[in-house]
């Protein structure tokens, strides 16, 4: 079972992007779960979704300790919150940042990273700073826990026929240009 963190802020979709990752992961014959963890926070306050993929049944209910992977949407969060607490031995931190993975690495300890500008890209693809879509790609690079292609239909019916496309084709590109170290 691969188990993964997602931190985020109010509003950029960390929820959405946890959703959509199940998804695809049960479109390809796998089980999955997703949920979120917040009370009353308001837009713009720190939040956590979680997701579990597992080639067998998930008989687990209670949000991801000890993540394989933690899939950080705001970069100012790496200051505020310790998002590798927890994190297995040899676990994965992917980043929104222009920062490089060794940069990342040499500040904050962590083992193994990835990162992209997903600010920009999703600046650039979709016109508006919100990064779900765009850091799924990123997360797909670093893990593969599921295939690209599969993001396609998931991403289409829950953003329809005018942002589905342009959403994917954020996906993609965070995909292509993801570092790692």
């Amino acid at each position: 079972m691969i188990e993964i963190r997602l931190h985020g802020r109010g509003g950029q979709g960390g929820v959405t992007s946890a959703e959509l990752l199940a998804r695809a992961a049960i479109a390809e014959g796998k089980f999955a779960q997703a949920f979120p963890s917040f009370g009353p926070e308001r837009r713009g306050a720190p939040v956590m979704a979680f997701v579990r993929v597992d080639d067998k049944k998930i008989r687990i209910r209670e949000k991801v300790y000890n993540p394989d992977v933690v899939l950080v949407l705001d970069p100012t969060l790496l200051d505020i919150v310790d998002v590798s607490e927890g994190l297995k031995e040899g676990g994965t931190v992917v980043v929104n940042t222009g920062q490089s993975p060794d940069e990342l690495k040499k500040k904050y300890g962590f083992p193994k990273v990835a990162c992209v500008d997903a600010n920009k890209v999703a600046l650039e693809e979709l016109g508006v700073p919100i990064t779900n879509t765009t850091m799924l790609g990123a997360l797909l690079r670093a893990t593969g826990i599921v295939e690209v292609d599969h993001m396609e239909a998931v991403i289409a019916d829950r953003f329809g026929p005018k942002l589905g496309p342009k959403n994917y084709n954020a996906l993609k590109r965070a995909h292509g240009e993801t570092r790692a170290a």
